[in-house]
């Protein structure tokens, strides 16, 4: 599920790897002196995250990781990548550096949303405000809370080119997390939407899909689909309890429902869910109702004994 472009317009030297959607995209670069790789993709597809890097490097090192957020589809292949290049240097934005430092998988979200991530080092971090070189061009790091509050997206002002993680993409951008949890956040989406039209990128690179260029439409989808939310957040959490469902099934593509029910229980971010916005509802029969809608829209199949993805 992944194809690699270094073509559309795109600075030279950078290569980006388009993944399915358990993964994030990967974007490589290769300077005259250094290489680096912002995000890494998930943890069940490290070979292959392994095999997409070296496919272009051959015999050079991957010298720098830099993640725009700590979300595991984002940070997932980091440690595979430690392991095959020791001396790559890797980059975090701040605002999480002490927990990944300490390793805190309970306040990481990797426990909470019933995700795997293998721990991984840092050798530096990723701060806003300051410009890092990459493929031999300094590249911008902006602060873009909201679908994370710690989340940067990179910026390089010559080709007009941003690295949007999953503050844009081109038909929306990622959950509000924050919201979830009762820290109101779609106000923070708003302003780095109205970041991101200031900085008026040409083109693209989104955390997950296709890169593009029609700037303004995906603005204003994002925009419209932002008011929408932000009016109704109890249509956001389903939709989030959905997302989160449906990437537990892009990553084990089939689990017995034994398994499934096991997995909803040991995944606190469904409990907080449910008791911030449908308190009148039991877990088990909220989240049977979710599978449901998921597999009306054809998203998933269930039998007797089994969840599928599809």
């Amino acid at each position: 599920m992944s194809h690699s472009s270094a073509s559309a317009g795109l600075p030279a030297g950078v290569v980006v790897f388009e993944r399915g959607w358990l993964s994030s995209n990967n974007v490589l670069f290769v300077g005259s002196t250094e290489t680096a790789l912002v995000d890494t993709g998930y943890a069940t597809h490290a070979e292959q995250t392994l095999a997409l890097v070296e496919s272009v490097l051959q015999e050079r090192p991957l010298d720098r990781i830099l993640n725009t957020h700590l979300h595991s589809d984002h940070c997932g292949g980091n440690a595979a990548l430690q392991g095959r290049y020791p001396s790559v240097r890797t980059e975090i934005p701040p605002g999480e550096a002490a927990l990944v430092e300490s390793w805190d998988e309970q306040k990481l979200s990797f426990l909470a949303t019933g995700q795997i991530c293998p721990r991984f080092r840092f050798t530096a971090l990723l701060l806003p405000g300051s410009e890092c070189v990459l493929g031999d061009r300094p590249w911008q790091v902006h602060a873009a809370p909201g679908h994370d509050p710690h989340s940067v997206i990179l910026f390089e002002e010559t080709s007009r080119t941003l690295i949007s993680a999953d503050a844009l993409w081109e038909n929306g951008f990622g959950i509000a997390f924050p919201e979830l949890a009762g820290e109101p956040s779609f106000g923070e989406i708003g302003a780095t939407l109205d970041l991101i039209a200031g900085l008026a990128p040409r083109r693209v690179i989104p955390g997950h899909g296709a890169v593009f260029d029609d700037v303004a439409r995906a603005l204003d989808i994002a925009g419209r689909r932002l008011d929408g939310l932000s009016r109704d957040p109890v249509k956001h959490a389903r939709h989030a309890i959905k997302v989160l469902m449906k990437f537990k099934l892009l990553e084990v593509q089939s689990i017995s429902l034994t398994a499934w029910k096991t997995w909803l229980a040991s995944t606190p971010y469904l409990e907080l869910i449910r008791s911030r916005f449908f308190r009148g509802s039991e877990l088990g029969q909220l989240a049977r109702d979710m599978l449901e809608e998921l597999v009306a829209a054809g998203g998933a199949e269930v039998d007797a004994e089994v969840v599928r993805n599809r």
